[in-house]
């Protein structure tokens, strides 16, 4: 077990408890109540009481006590370094379609940090295997009832998951999954499609079974995502793994559709997605806005085009102005998998007289794909791109290609570098929203 370290405030929130007690950046939390909390699951959870005793590190290393009484539901106000205090728990798989794997050598550490950790998937909705849990991680998801987690299971027939996972102990799935049946606990689960390995049949066995644990007034398995290998041209070629073809997507989408329909008649519900990228790949249509119910594996790319553009026509009708008095001319930079889709958009922006909005999408030459997310564009490809090319005033750049928080491309290059090569200003919009002010900005 790692040694849990103090839990270091990066942020206090204004107006807020912790403000007003005068914590600052840099004190960081040692106790709540006589314990350490090992990461911020345990934070909220001591946190919950209505008095507390808290024992806090200063930036000068010097010790404090204090004490707070407060109501039940108030939060402190505090943001963390990190959610983990005591170190993330790394994956013990060698997947061979790990994009960490895919990845070149030389960039920034965090890029190859293999996350198989329950209480970011409890916390973030990221992904994970159930692999590397220990007895005394099994009881504390029970006993806090950690519901849902976000869990790859790829399939649920033993010999092939153990094919995929490269670890004898993926093939305790199905058992997996009875037990948190018999705790009430549910799990949102995702199934990435290897050609020649995890499709055809042995897809439609693996979706089969997690049905069977849709069921009931709280189903185990809430939603099912169905997403397609993704690979890059820096992966181990001894991995047997296969791209998907436009004629493999179009087999997929026609037989995860026919099964939808079936469980939509026995459960209310399609319980399984295909995520977007199935379509583009296909050339297919996307699927209508009704099909995706309540949008439950949004952050896997499921519905996610659908929805910007809902929100988009929604937001443009609210916010675009007939014209604006300050001409506007800026580039928006999209991966190519979406650009039919967002054609509309283009069009709906460039109604306003005096705006002037090209889009420009790309596929990646970083990581060798032809089709891409916008979320996997680097700042290799603008360059190659977009270099010596009248941009406007500026790029329109969705900050999910960006680290988290932070203005840094997939590949370590940063936006300031790419404006300098690039002479131009660079805008990363967060949202519809984001997106439509900075194009009225000058007005």
């Amino acid at each position: 077990m790692n040694t849990i370290q103090p839990a270091k405030i990066t942020k206090v929130l204004p107006d807020s408890i912790a403000e007003e007690i005068g914590f600052t950046v840099g004190d960081a939390i040692v106790a709540i109540n006589g314990t350490q909390p090992r990461d911020l699951i345990d934070y909220q959870f001591l946190c919950a009481d209505e008095i507390l005793e808290l024992e806090v590190l200063d930036a000068t290393g010097k010790t404090h006590h204090v004490e707070i009484e407060k109501d039940y539901d108030d939060d402190l106000g505090l943001e963390f370094a990190t959610a983990l205090f005591d170190g993330l728990i790394q994956c013990n798989n060698r997947c061979p379609f790990c994009f960490i794997d895919q990845q070149p050598p030389g960039k920034r550490t965090s890029l190859y940090l293999k996350d198989d950790d329950y209480r970011l998937s409890f916390l973030y909705g990221s992904y994970l295997t159930l692999t590397n849990l220990t007895a005394r991680e099994w009881q504390r998801i029970e006993q806090m009832r950690l519901s849902p987690l976000y869990v790859s299971v790829h399939s649920t027939e033993p010999d092939v998951r153990i094919r995929l996972l490269k670890n004898h102990r993926g093939g305790e799935i199905l058992s997996q999954l009875r037990w948190f049946q018999e705790r009430r606990l549910q799990i949102h689960a995702q199934v990435v499609v290897c050609p020649g390995i995890n499709d055809g049949k042995h897809l439609e066995r693996t979706l089969r079974d997690l049905t069977s644990f849709h069921t009931g007034e709280l189903p185990t398995v809430a939603s099912v995502a169905v997403v397609p290998v993704g690979l890059t041209r820096f992966r181990p070629q001894e991995d047997e793994l296969i791209p998907v073809t436009r004629e493999k997507a179009q087999e997929v989408i026609c037989q995860v559709k026919l099964l939808s329909q079936e469980f939509r008649q026995e459960y209310h519900s399609s319980v399984v997605w295909l995520a977007d990228e199935w379509f583009l790949i296909a050339g297919e249509e996307l699927p209508t806005e009704a099909e995706y119910e309540e949008y439950p594996q949004i952050d896997n790319g499921v519905g996610s085009i659908r929805l910007f553009i809902k929100q988009f026509t929604q937001t443009a009708t609210e916010l675009l102005p007939p014209k604006i008095t300050n001409q506007r001319r800026l580039t928006w930079v999209v991966g190519n998998a979406v650009e039919t889709a967002f054609q509309p958009l283009v069009e709906q922006l460039n109604s306003v007289a005096g705006l002037e909005v090209n889009m420009r999408a790309l596929s990646s030459d970083y990581w060798g794909q032809s089709i891409s997310v916008t979320g996997l564009l680097t700042g290799h490809d603008l360059l190659l791109n977009l270099k010596g090319q009248d941009l406007g005033e500026g790029i329109l750049l969705p900050s999910v290609m960006l680290k988290h928080g932070e203005l840094i491309f997939l590949d370590d290059m940063t936006v300031a570098e790419v404006s300098q090569k690039l002479n131009v200003s660079i805008f990363p919009v967060a949202g519809v929203e984001e997106l439509i002010n900075t194009c009225l900005q000058a007005d």
